[in-house]
């Protein structure tokens, strides 16, 4: 397994450096083609008016949008320029999360900026929540302070469920260059240590099946927001640059919630982190 294809997300009003940084490294390393999206639509104003007055305010807003929209195919084309693949760039006037779910078929790998606790506007930005949920690819965070793709130390946040098994089968590509590899799981309770070692035992078994040599750690018992505090401590221990996690969250009243765990891994600002649902 390998990516050809890197699609990454850009977003109007935020930094796109970051993200467009790793997107590239994440191409040159694989030798694959890399898509640069963009979608936005204009918000009219909470105080509206009608008429040819109303007109001109959709145009002249409209018209911006699409000016902001041409200055992110600059960036994107600047970015990629030397990177010596193929480089595709993909916009249009739309909900950024619809626009960027429909491009996804033709990609193995999404790269996004990450996201504040903060209110995000769906008008001008697709929010790694929904990438991540609805996709059907893994999606690669990348915070505004990061400035490259670290592999020296990836940590795969292990939980013997669908969703981390698939994010780890999505991560071969990236574990395959890594140095060093650690698993770490986080017991629920009133889980039985010894089964939960022999999970992670057997992860790591399977990947060095698939030429990865990873160490295995189950930490204390834990629950609720505790385990995200316990799995930064880890990633801090083993100096990771990568974590590597199944997303988990579930749909009320038609919005995306996240579970505690991958809410933080969204929004944390340290590292870079790969996420499958």
């Amino acid at each position: 397994m390998t990516y050809a294809t890197v699609m990454v997300s850009l977003a109007l009003d935020q930094s796109n450096e970051a993200r467009l940084q790793v997107a590239g490294e994440l191409a040159e390393r694989f030798e694959a083609a890399i898509v640069g999206v963009a979608a936005a639509q204009f918000a009219p104003p909470l105080y509206f008016t009608d008429g040819a007055n109303a007109q001109a305010v959709i145009e002249e807003g409209e018209a911006s949008v699409k000016r902001r929209l041409a200055d992110l195919e600059v960036q994107f084309r600047a970015a990629t320029k030397n990177r010596g693949g193929r480089a595709e760039w993909r916009s249009a006037m739309d909900f950024p999360a619809r626009f960027a779910l429909a491009q996804a078929r033709c990609a193995d790998i999404l790269v996004s900026g990450g996201r504040s606790p903060a209110f995000s506007d769906a008008f001008a930005l697709a929010s790694p929540k929904d990438l991540v949920m609805q996709a059907g690819r893994p999606l690669l965070v990348v915070p505004d302070q990061v400035n490259w793709l670290d592999l020296r130390s990836v940590l795969v946040a292990w939980k013997d469920t669908p969703e981390a098994r698939r994010a780890v089968a999505d991560a071969l590509p990236l574990l395959r260059k890594a140095q060093e590899v650690t698993i770490a799981a986080i017991p629920e309770r009133d889980d039985d240590r010894e089964v939960v070692m022999a999970g992670v035992t057997d992860v790591a078994a399977w990947l060095a099946r698939h030429g990865v040599t990873a160490s295995a750690r189950v930490c204390e018992s834990s629950r609720g927001e505790a385990a995200a505090a316990q799995l930064e401590k880890v990633a801090g221990d083993v100096g990771a640059g990568l974590i590597v996690a199944g997303a988990y969250g579930h749909s009320r009243f038609r919005e995306l919630i996240l579970g505690g765990v991958t809410q933080h891994l969204v929004t944390q600002s340290a590292r870079s982190v790969l996420l499958s649902h």
